[in-house]
């Protein structure tokens, strides 16, 4: 007789992962998900070990879903076995929250009773969750919680986790441990009527391991990773106690450097009675054995602890399934020290006259043309005895004890008013009156607090940068007919290059969005007649382009966010940008530099970029910068500019197409 199986799945953040998810990652996360087996008239679950609890009674309260996964022919008898043999593996001591955690046994159980797995995206949510950047920033927080503890030390007490580097994790690090620890203590709790409900000191596997106990679990990963290797071990092999922890570090080191791609690393314990299949299939009779898979099909089989041997053969796996990028290889000194800090327009004018003129100009309008809630004098007292006052005290003094001016907090109640006044100025003036109030802006953002709390409205309708680059977009869309506002498009794009500043600047790349904004205006400017205008877009260009290259660097194989399609547009633009320029030759630099990066390590680089460079002779572009008169009477003439031309246009740049 058929029984029905349901998949309980709860939000362990109430909320709180789509409301912060894409402030903090740059992407939408719907929820934190913990998941039980419903079946037989009882709910299963992992975190203090195996709970059973009547379904909807567990900690947890009311699930988020219910996923209908079928039905089993397997009778109850037989899963309470499979069960008191899974409680040897999931264990409280090897909980982890992203490596071995509730869903890692709900889906076990679901390949046990149904042959199938969780959905994916409840299973792939660790690992989407650490190829961004906040969650690799975050990791070692998260492993110090389940850090294994030293053999016949005194386990120590559950304390806050320490957190990663606050200009890793946004504005508000201490909220983001709390939400961690809250989140962490939730999933590991045990049944409602566990008492122990903190996150216990545990011998927890620190790398990402899966443990599979039957075939069917094991086919799932088949199906849904190309790069698996199996450990199959047992609990009396004393070799496989020897290999157990270099396998355990290659998976921690290779599932970070392979981040993106996702490769599996799997142990089955021979002693498990449900395990008997999965190694008959295969053929497993000693231990230890690992298996390495590719595409679903077995490629080697080692046998014994030889752990030299081991990493060659993951190295090897890896090789064949993800080819090293070409340009690793490469020998790049110049490319290699272009700094990938952001360049900056610090410069600060004149407060008190920047406050005259833009009063001057709110004067000019009448003020009926004002909303009678904030009339003029209101609007202009917001700039002159608030905005301007706290910009000047905390501008750089002769006090070298005083706090630096780019950690120096504006209250959250004057930003909110200064939003509100740009609002309505940008309702009434023109582009050509607002350049003061923008360059106030672009001070304002080159403090942390405040380019975080900007970079936080961008999911908020009428956010400040929408509406300073939503206009400035708007008037190269008008150029053809109407003579552009210098002024206004000069401070937009030093006040959006001002925002880099921050780490969580990345929002703006990885937001398709507001990635396509960003170009539009870079498109333009930098193709600019005006000298200024495009200094300014080849360093927010340069911004763009270091954030691209920190994140393929430190990541690894990590996901950017960005597209063949939107690199393709932005390698163009910058090519002919090149091309075009012969009045500076520090734009030059800076287009050549955000050239390198945005193909260095590109992943369309050989399919999409390579051809398109060989189309456009961007080799005989970057060359002809160095020739007489082509930019100056001398042409480039810095050494440092002259070898990275060079080395770009020699080994980043194909032949040029005939």
């Amino acid at each position: 007789m058929s029984v029905p199986v349901k998949l309980y799945v709860y939000d362990l953040s109430n909320g709180m992962a789509r409301q912060m998810s894409e402030q903090l990652t740059g992407r939408l996360i719907e929820g934190i998900w913990h998941t039980s087996v419903v079946v037989y008239g009882k709910e299963i679950f992992y975190g203090q070990g195996i709970s059973i609890t009547p379904p909807g009674r567990s900690h947890h309260g009311k699930p988020h879903q219910v996923v209908d996964m079928g039905e089993t022919s397997i009778d109850e008898q037989t899963f309470d076995d499979y069960l008191e043999d899974m409680r040897e593996h999931y264990t409280a001591d090897k909980y982890h929250l992203l490596d071995f955690n509730c869903n890692s046994f709900t889906n076990d159980c679901m390949g046990f009773l149904t042959g199938d797995s969780i959905p994916d995206f409840i299973k792939d949510l660790p690992a989407d969750f650490l190829s961004t950047p906040f969650g690799a920033a975050l990791r070692p927080t998260i492993d110090s919680m389940y850090r294994r503890p030293t053999p016949g030390a005194t386990p120590p007490v559950a304390a806050t986790p320490p957190v990663a580097r606050s200009n890793d994790l946004g504005a508000n690090p201490q909220l983001t441990a709390s939400l961690l620890q809250a989140v962490a203590a939730q999933a590991q709790q045990g049944s409602s009527s566990s008492s122990n409900t903190g996150i216990p000191a545990t011998q927890s596997l620190t790398a990402p391991l899966h443990i599979c106990t039957n075939l069917s679990s094991f086919h799932n990963l088949l199906k849904s990773h190309r790069v698996v290797v199996a450990f199959f071990t047992s609990a009396t092999c004393p070799p496989c106690r020897v290999i157990e922890p270099v396998f355990e570090r290659l998976a921690s080191e290779k599932s970070a450097q392979y981040s993106s791609q996702r490769p599996v690393f799997t142990k089955t314990d021979l002693g498990s009675a449900s395990a008997s299949s999965l190694s008959a299939e295969y053929g497993v009779r000693v231990t230890p054995t690992f298996l390495f898979f590719l595409d679903g099909k077995k490629t080697h089989e080692l046998k014994g602890a030889d752990a030299g041997e081991l990493r060659t053969q993951i190295e090897l796996l890896l090789f064949e399934a993800y080819p090293p990028h070409p340009h690793t290889s490469l020998s790049l000194p110049a490319v290699r020290a272009i700094s990938f800090n952001p360049i900056l327009f610090q410069q600060v004018p004149p407060l008190d006259t920047v406050g005259t003129k833009l009063v001057t100009f709110i004067d000019e309008y009448p003020e009926s043309d004002y909303p009678d809630s904030t009339p003029r004098l209101v609007l202009k007292q917001s700039i002159t005895d608030s905005l301007i006052p706290h910009l000047k005290s905390t501008q750089p003094g002769k006090d070298a004890s005083s706090p630096s001016p780019k950690h120096t907090a504006i209250p959250t109640s004057l930003l909110n008013t200064a939003t509100q006044t740009t609002k309505i100025l940008f309702g009434i003036l023109p582009p050509t009156s607002l350049f003061p109030l923008v360059d106030l802006w672009r001070l304002l953002v080159l403090k942390n607090s405040v380019s975080s709390w900007a970079l936080a409205q961008l999911s908020q309708p009428a956010s400040i940068l929408e509406l300073v680059l939503d206009r400035a977009v708007a008037l190269f869309a008008d150029g053809q007919s109407k003579p552009l506002p210098k002024g206004f498009i000069l401070t937009t794009l030093r006040f959006l290059c001002n925002l880099f500043c921050n780490p969580t600047s990345r929002l703006l790349i990885s937001s398709p969005d507001w990635r396509n904004k960003l170009t539009t205006l870079m498109v333009s400017a930098l193709l600019s007649e005006d000298m200024g205008v495009r200094t300014a877009a080849a360093s927010l260009a340069f911004n763009v382009s270091a954030v691209i290259q920190r994140q393929r660097v430190d990541g690894g194989n990590v996901d950017v966010g960005v597209d063949a399609e939107w690199e393709i547009e932005l390698v163009s633009v910058v090519l002919e940008a090149i091309d075009r320029e012969e009045g500076s030759e520090e734009v030059v630099h800076r287009l050549v530099a955000t050239l390198a990066f945005l193909i260095r390590f590109s992943p369309f680089y050989e399919a999409e970029l390579s051809p398109l460079l060989s189309v456009l002779q961007a080799r005989s572009t970057l060359e002809g910068k160095l020739a007489p008169g082509v930019c100056g009477e001398k042409g480039v003439g810095k050494k440092e500019v002259v070898r990275l031309v060079k080395e770009v246009a020699g080994l980043l740049c194909p032949a040029d197409s005939s």
